[in-house]
């Protein structure tokens, strides 16, 4: 019998489907939280790969929450008005007038941008604003920040509605005052955290700008795969865990200690890595477990 010349891009093609059926029978139904940001964000070619990340594990039967942040974009249009961007400890210093143009921005526009994308590429969107059904509640975290906030209730029937329903939910991290009239503007990593934990999610992922945790900071090849939540402290001691990583990590500790299953610190920065995350065998990034 005449053998049928096949290209081994076909056959590889195929395994790459075959390997990922044990994932998505592993999570299928379950909740990810992805926390969506940084030049994934920014970058056209990284956004469609998110964005078709997100569809596609959506379409397997996964029930995926978008949490976004929009640094950049509020940055934008504070020098458009001629206000100057200022940080406080790396957060961003909020006094009533930025405090506005973040609302607009973050519940505005970048939300319904991103909805909008990915209904586009044939998703089922729908923003949600941490304020809509009293999702997030926050009160101010220190007056030295302004009206940045601390969250102390997330009731999340909002997105189970939604996820219920079949959409994917797209969470801006805005929250609504529980001790003054007014909104808080909310770190997007710590809402991400928070919601996962409320929505008792499998995974939290945190979309970044480098590869994860390293062991030598200038050496890429240094990559702790995974770092068990008892290994943090002894890491934070020896300067691995140190600067904008120490609140990203806090965020994944206190997500898996709290009940999600493990939280991924993961390099947005490589086209489709929430895919090869959860569906291959590779895995990418530092997973905290």
């Amino acid at each position: 019998m005449e053998e049928i010349p096949v290209s081994f891009s076909e056959v590889d093609r195929a395994k790459v489907l075959a390997e990922a059926l044990p994932y998505i029978q592993k999570y299928y139904g379950k909740t990810v939280v992805v926390k969506y940001g940084g030049n994934a964000m920014i970058s056209d070619e990284l956004r469609q790969a998110v964005i078709s990340d997100i569809i596609l594990l959506h379409l397997v039967g996964i029930r995926v929450v978008v949490v976004h942040g929009g640094g950049p974009e509020i940055t934008e249009m504070l020098t458009k008005i001629g206000k100057e961007s200022k940080f406080v400890d790396g957060l961003r210093y909020t006094d009533q007038e930025t405090m506005d143009i973040v609302q607009q921005v973050l519940c505005g526009k970048v939300n319904k941008n991103l909805v909008a994308t990915l209904n586009r590429m044939g998703g089922r969107a729908v923003g949600l604003c941490g304020m809509d059904a009293g999702l997030f509640q926050a009160k101010m975290l220190d007056e030295k920040y302004g009206l940045v906030g601390e969250i102390t209730e997330v009731d999340p029937r909002a997105v189970v509605d939604s996820l219920e329903k079949g959409y994917i939910p797209v969470v801006s991290t805005v929250a609504q005052g529980t001790d003054a009239d007014t909104a808080y503007n909310i770190n997007a990593d710590t809402a991400a955290a928070k919601l996962a934990v409320a929505l008792k999610a499998e995974k939290l992922i945190l979309l970044t700008d480098v590869r994860g945790l390293l062991m030598d900071p200038k050496n890429e090849n240094t990559l702790l795969p995974v770092v068990r939540l008892s290994q943090v402290p002894g890491l934070v001691q020896d300067g691995v865990i140190q600067g904008g990583m120490i609140p990203k990590v806090e965020c994944c500790v206190e997500s898996v200690r709290s009940g999600v299953e493990n939280a991924v610190i993961l390099d947005g920065r490589i086209p489709h890595s929430i895919l090869i995350e959860l569906l291959s065998d590779e895995g990418i990034g530092t997973m905290l477990l």
